[in-house]
């Protein structure tokens, strides 16, 4: 009986893509796209934690870019692998900023993410995208 489910692989990935990729566009990357050069710099703060303090709206940039932009190409499978290495270095930085700041406990929804878009890459997109894995 399992064995037929490794049929549905491709379909299971895009599944993920598009219900991660709508959840994340909606709740993380849109509200730091759109908060403008304020919000950026408040996101881009977080690289002092791996030793950068410079340009800190450029970096909030980058972070809502790939939260949005990113996971939007995620989500069609365009740029898969780039989308989820600049994913992973983002949530990697927030993962070190929420433990800095709260611990552990808060840091795990950053750490996760961070773990699901390591295993994404490897995995790679599937048949069911633009870059057909």
């Amino acid at each position: 009986m399992w064995k037929n489910l490794s049929n549905y692989r491709d379909a299971a990935l895009l599944f993920l893509r598009i219900t991660l990729g709508v959840e994340y566009i909606y709740v993380h990357g849109w509200p730091k796209l759109a908060g403008g050069i304020a919000k950026w710099k408040a996101v881009g703060a977080a690289m002092k934690h791996v030793g950068i303090s410079f340009w800190p709206g450029f970096w909030g940039f980058m972070a809502a870019f790939s939260e949005s932009i990113g996971v939007g190409l995620l989500i069609v499978g365009f740029c898969f692998r780039p989308s989820c290495v600049l994913l992973v270095i983002t949530l990697a930085v927030a993962a070190l900023s929420d433990y800095h700041a709260h611990g552990l406990g808060q840091a795990s929804h950053a750490l996760e993410l961070c773990i699901v878009f390591i295993t994404l890459t490897f995995v790679g997109p599937g048949k069911y995208s633009v870059d057909q894995g």
